[in-house]
């Protein structure tokens, strides 16, 4: 049986941190990717590219030296400031992943730790 034809998504991801801290960041930024690669069956040649918010308390690091150490060495990667909106939720990494997959196939966004309140209705 054949597979069905790939189709360009987008899969979003959010999680938080306890601190501002570089390492907090890269470890947070590795397990939302982690988790989003495995949730939606991922490997790295189906993915087209990377955008990473930061809200405005979160300086320590680059959620894309994460998504580099983990390999991903290939992928466009983007990262930027989230408006700092009043009374929005702090220390907050997003994430817009562009990948193919097969069209049959509905994106499982992941949202993780406190980010879980941004989506409950997409939180698994």
């Amino acid at each position: 049986m054949s597979q069905p034809p790939a189709v360009l998504r987008a899969v979003r991801g959010a999680i938080t941190v306890d601190v501002d801290d570089a390492q907090a960041i890269r470890a947070a930024t590795t397990e939302m990717i982690t988790t989003i690669l495995e949730r939606n069956g991922l490997a790295g040649d189906g993915l087209v590219s990377m955008l990473f918010t930061l809200t405005p308390d979160l300086r320590a690091e680059f959620p894309a030296v994460a998504a580099r150490e983990m390999g991903l060495s290939h992928v466009p990667l983007l990262c930027a400031t989230e408006i700092d909106v009043p009374g929005a939720m702090g220390r907050c990494i997003r994430v817009l992943v562009h990948c193919y997959m097969p069209g049959d196939r509905a994106p499982r966004h992941v949202y993780l730790r406190d980010a879980r309140r941004l989506r409950s209705d997409l939180a698994e």
